[in-house]
């Protein structure tokens, strides 16, 4: 990338907020997955960069995190800055503050917020209310933070992104939202197979196919595993019942019957796939143990990347 561009693109970033992978253009998303192992190699060579130095990061979950939490705390302190943890329960949102007032409020004290919360109408209102960046860690629609790290995972292990066929198969969720609309940004073609019923929105997925025709992606919906695994390049498994849908465990699992990513599935993909997972995992439902913990995972690179990945995000927007 020309050092022009890069400098348009880093100019391009400052102050905006992160919500969702369709509000970046495509050489965005790959600027920030450069930066993300620019700063991967830095972190790797013990070298000290800290441009965030003084700045300040509020950090609101009003879901619980292993990752989200960890790798955000860490970045926002190898950039130089400090991580402030705010559960939703001890802010005066849990108790019914409008959320407007909350972010201009917190514009007051801090220099970005990330929020893990369930509706993403929350994240929305937040950004629109605050001064200041926002940085979404996850919405019941979207986790582009996730997807972001993903592609970089990807792109270090495969060398390249266009062109390749990454398969998901599971429920129609947050993660595969953000999965979908990164692949039609970065010229991935993506093959998503549910259970009827547990499809992915409907308005993203057009989205996601408008933007595919800017980079030639494709994007193919089926309920066929053994479909959408063919000839992949990358397999992606989630759990069947994300937090908060714990009542519908047992009925997710007599849907989800079928769709376990294992050995017989795995057979349908190139022989070098990967397989990647977003954890937690829950071995022997969505993914058997020979394939998760097997020579084609990747899932500790991808967890590890989500620092990197955020650290970039952090970076450039704040």
């Amino acid at each position: 990338m020309q050092e022009t561009v890069k400098e348009d693109l880093a100019a391009s970033l400052k102050g905006r907020d992160f919500l969702m992978l369709v509000d970046y253009t495509p050489e965005e998303i790959r600027y920030l997955i450069d930066l993300a192992i620019d700063l991967k190699k830095k972190q790797k060579a013990g070298d000290v960069y800290q441009p965030l130095k003084g700045k300040t990061l509020g950090m609101i979950f009003e879901k619980s995190s292993t990752r989200t939490r960890v790798s955000f705390e860490v970045g926002i302190y190898q950039l130089g800055g400090q991580g402030l943890f705010l559960s939703g329960n001890d802010l005066q949102i849990g108790r019914g503050e409008p959320i407007l007032d909350t972010a201009q409020v917190l514009s007051r004290y801090l220099d970005g917020i990330m929020i893990r919360t369930f509706a993403h109408r929350t994240v929305v209102e937040l950004a629109r209310g605050a001064t200041i960046p926002v940085i979404n860690g996850l919405t019941d629609l979207s986790h582009p933070c996730q997807a972001l790290a993903d592609y970089q995972t990807i792109l270090e292990h495969k060398g390249r992104l266009q062109g390749l066929k990454l398969a998901y198969i599971g429920d129609g969720n947050n993660v595969v939202h953000s999965l979908m609309m990164g692949a039609a940004k970065l010229g991935v073609d993506i093959s998503i197979a549910t259970p009827e019923g547990y499809e992915p929105d409907p308005d993203l997925v057009q989205q996601s196919i408008d933007h595919a025709k800017e980079t030639g992606a494709r994007i193919h919906l089926c309920h066929d595993p053994k479909e959408a695994v063919d000839n992949a390049d990358v397999i992606y498994s989630d759990v069947w019942a994300s937090m908060g849908q714990e009542a519908e465990q047992k009925e997710r699992e007599l849907a989800f019957a079928g769709y376990q990513v294992n050995e017989a599935l795995a057979k349908y993909a190139k022989k070098d796939y990967l397989f990647m997972h977003c954890l937690p995992a829950h071995r022997g439902e969505e993914v058997s143990e020979g394939v998760i913990d097997g020579p084609n995972s990747i899932i500790f690179d991808q967890a590890e990347n989500r620092l990197h990945a955020q650290k970039a995000i952090m970076a450039a927007i704040m």
